[in-house]
């Protein structure tokens, strides 16, 4: 039972550094998982952004087009408007000069908008599937950080489960150590014959009860039914492929070569079954 707690020990300790690493990696995770929420945002807005932009340039290439449709028309209507029908119909040299300079300032400034307005859109819609791409893949890897988040935290709840498991088994060890320490004590202070050395050939059978045996003290591992009239109640004993054992108590169905092992649970009575063996008196 002591080198069980010893190896509780180490498990525990090797939990612990686990745990510490797990943490920190936690925390990294979360850190990462905040930054790449960041830049999903900023990029979300800039998108955004964008597609005002693309749909304010839409909206003046759509006006800038329906304008120069409607000053041509206006034109039409008007008369004729090429250079030699303005300078025909001129009152003098500067009105057909004025008129012509007229006519090509209005529809270059209404082609000009235009072109930029197309150069605009095009740009804008570039930018805008691309920011689309970059948006998707930074929602993508904020998720799977997220996910990993989430695997984390639930590993941390496993270990501190695990390591809350093994302190608890460590402490009912150490109740059960000192219970049998003091057993030991008592079984001690029982006088008996010395039979140091001596060796016996009996059949050991295993047994699984709860409760005191007929010295007093409580059932526990090492606790062995004799007959008194064999070995003297208080004998310590060596018994091959169980450890070491003491005669506490007696029983109706234990007489001469015979004795009874106590086990914790009845699965490992029954593993035991019944067996001869040669146990060495102390």
């Amino acid at each position: 039972m002591r080198n069980e707690n010893s190896s509780l020990r180490n498990q525990t300790r090797s939990t612990w550094l686990s745990s510490v690493t797990l943490s920190t990696r936690l925390v990294e995770t979360r850190s990462a998982l905040e930054r790449f929420r960041a830049k999903r945002e900023a990029i979300s807005a800039e998108r955004a952004e964008a597609a005002q932009s693309l749909r304010l340039a839409r909206h003046t290439l759509e006006v800038s087009q329906k304008r120069l449709a409607g000053r041509l028309r206006l034109l039409y209507e008007q008369g004729p408007s090429d250079p030699m029908s303005v300078l025909v119909g001129a009152t003098s040299v500067d009105d057909a000069i004025n008129r012509i300079d007229s006519l090509h300032r209005i529809a270059g400034l209404d082609r000009e908008v235009i072109v930029a307005a197309k150069t605009a859109r095009a740009h804008l819609t570039v930018i805008t599937q691309r920011l689309a791409v970059d948006e998707a893949r930074a929602g993508e890897t904020e998720a799977a950080t997220a996910a990993t988040v989430v695997a984390l935290e639930a590993a941390q709840r496993e270990q501190a489960a695990t390591l809350a498991s093994l302190s608890a088994k460590r402490s009912a060890n150490s109740s059960q150590i000192s219970t049998l320490e003091s057993q030991a004590r008592k079984l001690a202070a029982i006088p008996g014959p010395s039979q140091s050395g001596r060796t016996l050939t009996v059949l050991a059978t295993g047994y699984s009860l709860t409760g005191h045996t007929s010295t007093g003290v409580p059932v526990g591992y090492g606790i062995v039914a004799v007959d008194p009239s064999l070995i003297a109640l208080g004998t310590k004993m060596t018994i091959p492929g169980y450890g070491e054992g003491v005669a506490a108590d007696t029983g109706g169905a234990v007489a001469g070569a015979h004795i009874d092992l106590w086990f914790p649970t009845e699965a490992e009575a029954l593993a035991w079954g019944s067996r001869t063996v040669t146990v060495t008196l102390h």
